[in-house]
């Protein structure tokens, strides 16, 4: 099965012994797995499920340090009296998300980050995985080079051209001998994780200092009006997480990036923060009034649109001048009806018929 039709956003284990990885055009992956069956993503199940995935990871440890929208490190040191070893925990973690969030996990556990998360890639797909401290090397050495966290496709050539082909022979190479394939800095970096060391601790994830969306509009012209609702669109979409999260913002920041891969960006402060719509989509809009000499002169291949400057956890009433306007209670309706109904029940008319792709992303 492959998740996409333009480009793969993933694919079954079943598909990547073809070949099929995310990112690739679905031109070539379905050259590559002509029998795999191509479906369309489901932005909103994504969300919802991560959502869920991550209240069982805060169920367990206050201390969670979120990567993606489906995978995390978790802290669990010191809880062996309140729920026992890191194992059973695991054990615990596991079959609480089948229950409640539907879908398998796999867990590696280990003394380090690194550590664990080469456990977990050993370990997949759903399974569990412990590395004991006595016997880190025993695991860690005779794994090809590529396990190592930070070792791409291209490092691993360089490495290989040396003759480094696991992580036995990194450890066992001096850092200033690679350094002159590598720099000093990641030489030293991948040879201590290749000795497994690694200092990093799980550290809770800051809140966001601004939010916001862009949309890749590829070669073709656009003419005016389409822009205009590709902006609405991002708005919309930049807005909608904002409230959720319960912030404002004061500096609406518009990016644009032309068909000559040139960029540039435009930026307004507001003179109070807000939630609201219609205050940032105006702002928008000036934003890219002002920038239309360019895009009539280099064309336009992306545009993105962020709310910067942003305050914590204060009620939207707080805005000033604050007025009880139709802008504010449009705005509270909308949320309500997307909450209740999902994003599809109510839109505007000109966005009818487009494509929300909406990516997962990290709770704020």
């Amino acid at each position: 099965m492959i998740v996409g039709g333009g480009v793969v956003l993933a694919a079954s284990y079943e598909a990547k012994a073809f070949g099929v990885r995310t990112a690739m055009g679905g031109r070539q992956a379905r050259r590559l797995c002509p029998r795999a069956v191509v479906v369309p993503p489901r932005m909103s199940a994504y969300v919802e499920a991560s959502r869920a995935l991550y209240a069982v990871f805060e169920d367990t440890t206050p201390l969670v340090e979120g990567l993606s929208i489906d995978e995390a490190f978790l802290d669990v040191r010191g809880m062996e009296r309140l729920a026992g070893s890191p194992y059973e925990i695991a054990v615990r973690l596991r079959r609480t998300v089948r229950e409640r969030v539907g879908i398998p996990v796999t867990v590696g556990i280990a003394r380090t980050k690194f550590l664990a998360k080469v456990a977990s890639g050993i370990a997949k797909p759903d399974g569990l995985l412990l590395v004991p401290p006595a016997r880190e090397r025993a695991f860690l050495h005779p794994l090809p080079v590529e396990r190592i966290w930070g070792v791409g496709p291209a490092t691993a050539v360089r490495l290989r051209g040396v003759g480094i082909d696991t992580v036995g022979a990194l450890a066992g190479t001096s850092p200033a001998a690679i350094e002159s394939l590598l720099g000093r800095s990641a030489a030293r970096h991948l040879h201590a994780l290749a000795c497994c060391r690694d200092p990093r601790v799980v550290r809770v994830r800051p809140r966001r200092r601004s939010i916001g969306s862009q949309h890749a509009l590829g070669r073709r012209p656009r003419t005016a009006a389409q822009l205009d609702a590709d902006l609405v669109a991002l708005v919309d979409r930049v807005m909608r997480r904002v409230r959720a999260a319960r912030r404002v913002g004061r500096t609406v920041v518009l990016r644009l990036r032309f068909a000559d891969y040139a960029r540039a960006t435009r930026s307004q402060t507001l003179s109070h923060p807000t939630a609201r719509t219609r205050t940032v989509l105006d702002a928008s809009r000036e934003l890219l009034a002002s920038a239309q000499p360019l895009v009539r002169e280099r064309g336009l291949t992306l545009i993105g649109v962020a709310l910067t400057n942003l305050e914590n956890d204060l009620p939207f009433q707080l805005e000033l001048p604050f007025t009880p306007d139709e802008s504010g209670q449009l705005d509270a309706v909308v949320d309500d009806i997307h909450e209740r109904f999902g994003p599809k029940a109510l839109m505007r008319a000109v966005l009818l018929g487009r494509d929300d792709l909406t990516m997962p992303l990290l709770p704020d």
